[in-house]
């Protein structure tokens, strides 16, 4: 039996979708389309980056500690409790060992190294975003609460894991982290057969009297200024810049840096950090694009320095978070 969920303005019952306008062009056609007209930029690995010290593991109040790992996962520690966001430490982000998308860098933090998570946040079912054998391992070794978007529990469940699924704007509560599911402008898959059978969303999660938004994958779109709204800005957000080249392919799903720059305006977040680049090519760009086109954005947007920043893999900066606080971006 097919799983149904609540009717709202991003479901039938059956699938999910983006309101306002879905990604159904986005079919093999056009992934066909995509591949044989060439444009890729070969990536070449990267020389050694930067070896950064370990997150603390105590943070002052109003503070959270960010950790950059890779691609969409961080670590964040709250004053009241650890946040690890979409997890993947896999050397592919694939179905299969052998094929797919291959990382060119290492994790900033090994999973070796991984200080516990009181809380796993998975922001859609894509294999760079859930990775499995990432998941399996964490459970084993650290026993998390998981929370993630409407249909994915069940694929969880055959690790082991237990999963609290929300629909957008419905909230979860772990101690005194309390958190939110936000829209996001993306879609779902697995397989060729499970498209939009799940959600996708970010979250907002709020503690010490202040709030981060992680953001997962999206595009563009009216989304931003709704959460501010509903939510309030936040201290610190974390947006994608990477993966959206050719434009006629990836803008409905994927922003691009200036995009991200716009997001970060919409919001009114105090401060953003860039995230999803740099660690597989999933798309045409250059490996330092999505950084060079931010820096140009940020330029253009005449942002104050500081306000849209990224970090290093594996770069821990402190942030201050809530009424009365001053951003810091200190090791």
């Amino acid at each position: 039996m097919k799983p149904t969920f609540p009717l709202s303005d991003h479901s039938d019952g059956h699938r999910f979708f983006n309101p306002g306008g879905d990604t159904e062009s986005r079919g093999l056609l056009q992934v066909l389309r995509w591949r044989m007209r060439g444009g890729r930029v070969t990536w070449t690995r990267p020389l050694a980056g930067t070896v950064f010290a370990p997150p603390p593991s105590v943070v002052p109040p109003g503070h959270a500690a960010i950790s950059y790992i890779n691609h969409a996962s961080f670590l964040i520690r709250l004053p009241g409790g650890v946040v690890l966001t979409d997890p993947i430490f896999s050397q592919r982000c694939s179905p299969v060992s052998w094929a797919g998308p291959q990382r060119v860098r290492p994790p900033g933090i090994s999973l070796a190294d991984l200080p516990r998570p009181d809380v796993v946040l998975l922001s859609h079912n894509h294999y760079d975003h859930m990775d499995l054998p990432s998941l399996r391992e964490i459970r084993r070794r650290h026993a998390p609460r998981f929370i993630t978007t409407l249909g994915n529990a069940r694929a969880l469940g055959r690790l082991g894991i237990h999963a609290t699924e929300l629909d957008w704007w419905q909230d979860a509560a772990h101690g005194p982290l309390h958190i939110t599911a936000t829209p996001a402008r993306h879609f779902a898959a697995r397989t060729p057969f499970d498209r939009n059978r799940s959600l996708w969303a970010g979250f907002m999660i709020r503690a010490g009297g202040g709030q981060i938004l992680f953001a997962g994958d999206s595009g563009a779109g009216s989304h931003w200024a709704d959460i501010a709204g509903r939510l309030g800005p936040p201290d610190v957000a974390l947006l994608p810049i990477g993966a959206y080249e050719p434009r006629w392919f990836m803008a409905a799903v994927h922003m691009n840096p200036a995009e991200a720059v716009e997001a970060h305006r919409m919001l009114g977040a105090r401060c953003s950090i860039g995230m999803h680049f740099g660690t597989f090519q999933l798309t045409d760009e250059a490996i330092d694009a999505p950084l060079e086109a931010l820096a140009v954005a940020q330029r253009q947007a005449k942002l104050a320095p500081g306000m849209f920043t990224t970090h290093g893999f594996g770069e821990t900066r402190l942030y201050g978070i809530g009424v009365g606080t001053q951003i810091e971006t200190s090791v």
